[in-house]
């Protein structure tokens, strides 16, 4: 496909320049309020260092919005090392969670900048000797991991639910869209509805098996604006999307407005001044839509807001409607009406974005 051979050979020249740095700076965490299957309460995100999300070091070069490689080291990682740097930002914030806990739920999010569950990614060992800590710790209830559908299967969720027993554990996957087109030659994901349906099914089969008390959940991550798409197709796609997810049984859905990160086919045509980040009224229209129509929790993610990589609208306003969708997140509410002088403007281009747009169907997507 051209479109992974274009997106590969931006990502090889990235990585050709990029400074690689030791396991040690890449590990992180951080604490903060989330609204939770159990209700409002706090999680701590860790992130582990893993050598890198397998399909985006494959030949087909990985999604075209995404570089979360960088923070990997692309190299091979003892899986003693692994654990040790984990247990190193846990141990950071157990004062918190052990006071927290006594009056909220606590969840775990564990960021491996790619498939917790490939084991080529984040060794077996390593998974579970980090599965064993979090079982030890009454306080947390909850942990979120993330995954690409093809390492989701019954085995390997039995294995983990026989470390964690009754604590709830959910797989996040990255849809990003309910369009096959724009989900293959738009964001080369290298996966297709069928195979995220599949991954759906298996968890809920395994949340339902009445011989258990496994509390297995799934989420959709959703991609707002893939490249090659107008302001108001993003929108409806988005929208769709959501709908789409909560129609074959996923538990939540997180809307992902585009940034642009380096070393990608979405950053290479910004520069050339071919695409933008979504506007946040869009972000605003979207998370509204689902909080109306869906009856799954819905989050919207605010990373890069306001800065030039991310979604904008204006200086007056980016600031307030940042804190106005976090603050949605947890309350799970629409957000309440705002005006500002720049919402005529993408009022103007969401009319105006289809005006010069070819009737003829698209065939392929030329890129270079």
């Amino acid at each position: 496909m051209e479109i992974q051979e274009f997106t590969k050979e931006i990502r090889d020249n990235y990585l050709e320049r990029m400074k690689k740095r030791p396991p040690e700076k890449l590990a992180t965490s951080w604490y903060q309020e989330d609204l939770l299957y159990e209700g409002k309460g706090k999680s701590l995100f860790v992130i582990i260092p893993t050598p890198g999300c397998s399909w985006a070091l494959s030949e087909a070069g990985g999604c075209t919005m995404c570089s979360y490689i960088s923070d990997c080291t692309l190299e091979e990682i003892d899986s003693d090392l692994i654990v040790k740097l984990f247990k190193e930002q846990l141990e950071r914030h157990i004062p918190e969670i052990k006071s927290d806990g006594k009056n909220f739920p606590i969840a775990i999010k564990i960021f491996a900048s790619g498939s917790f569950l490939n084991p080529k990614e984040v060794p077996t060992k390593a998974r579970n000797e980090i599965l064993n800590i979090i079982a030890n710790i009454d306080e947390i209830k909850e942990i979120i991991v993330e995954s690409r559908p093809e390492y989701v299967n019954k085995e390997v969720l039995e294995e983990i639910f026989s470390i964690i027993k009754s604590k709830l554990f959910e797989v996040s996957i990255g849809l990003e869209s309910q369009d096959d087109l724009i989900r293959e030659e738009k964001i080369n994901k290298g996966f297709t509805k069928e195979d995220f349906e599949k991954a759906v099914n298996t968890i809920a089969k395994i949340n339902n098996d009445k011989s258990n008390d496994y509390t297995a959940k799934s989420k959709a991550y959703i991609f707002v604006k893939p490249i090659l798409t107008s302001e108001k197709e993003a929108i409806e796609e988005a929208k769709a999307t959501g709908e789409y997810a909560e129609s074959v049984g996923v538990n939540r859905v997180s809307y992902c407005p585009a940034t642009i990160h380096k070393g990608t086919l979405i950053e290479r045509l910004w520069r050339k001044g071919s695409y933008n980040p979504p506007w946040i009224w869009s972000v605003i229209e979207v998370i509204n839509e689902a909080r109306e129509n869906l009856a799954i929790p819905s989050f919207m993610d605010t990373s890069g807001f306001g800065s030039r990589r991310g979604p904008y609208n204006c200086k007056k306003c980016n600031k307030d409607l940042k804190h106005s969708i976090i603050d949605s997140n947890i309350k799970q509410v629409p957000i309440e009406n705002y005006e500002c002088e720049c919402k005529n403007e993408w009022i103007a281009e969401i009319k105006s974005s289809s005006l010069n747009k070819s009737k003829t169907k698209t065939k392929h997507l030329p890129l270079i």
